[in-house]
């Protein structure tokens, strides 16, 4: 058992039963879905970083994120897990863009890609060049996608490394 602020907290029980409810999300109304996020966050301790972050994540994917932002914020500012983490300022990043905040999206997904490395490095990019679209640079976002892109290729990952460099040198950003 795990002691969180003072809280006894079954990690691996309420990990499964997260996971579940998510899994579950389709089968269930919007309302019963919030529901049962809202009961499982519920179960965290006061504060805790993971229960607001859950909270945050299942306004954003009933299209709340107007809501969800606050919440991310507080899960980032108060310490999330590595796992979790990354998630919550993709996340984060994503709700910025579709309320009006591209600039602000597109400055926290850069940093993320100077802060490391990891399984999640293709969606930083891919929702960073969502919102350098969306102010304005497309050349840039293109570059990115591209550069991001290319590894996966199974022929011609030198070629589309070089034209997404291209792109950025003309834009006159770094490739």
């Amino acid at each position: 058992m795990l002691v969180i602020y003072g809280y006894p907290v079954d990690e691996t029980d309420w990990e499964r039963r997260i996971t579940a409810a998510w899994a579950a999300q389709s089968d269930l109304s919007e309302a019963e879905f919030l529901a049962l996020i809202e009961q499982l966050a519920g179960e965290r301790p006061p504060g805790d970083p993971v229960g607001l972050f859950e909270r945050a994540s299942g306004l954003d994917a009933t299209d709340h994120p107007d809501m969800a932002i606050p919440l991310y914020e507080q899960a980032l500012e108060r310490g999330l897990p590595p796992g979790r983490h990354r998630q919550a300022v993709i996340q984060l990043a994503s709700s910025l863009r579709v309320v009006g905040r591209a600039d602000e999206s597109a400055a926290r997904l850069a940093a993320e890609i100077d802060a490391g490395s990891d399984e999640l490095d293709d969606a930083v990019v891919a929702f960073l060049a969502l919102a350098l679209a969306d102010t304005g640079r497309e050349r840039e976002a293109l570059s990115a996608a591209l550069a991001a892109l290319a590894p996966h290729l199974v022929r011609y990952q030198v070629s589309v490394a070089s034209y997404a460099r291209e792109l950025a040198e003309r834009d006159g950003t770094p490739g």
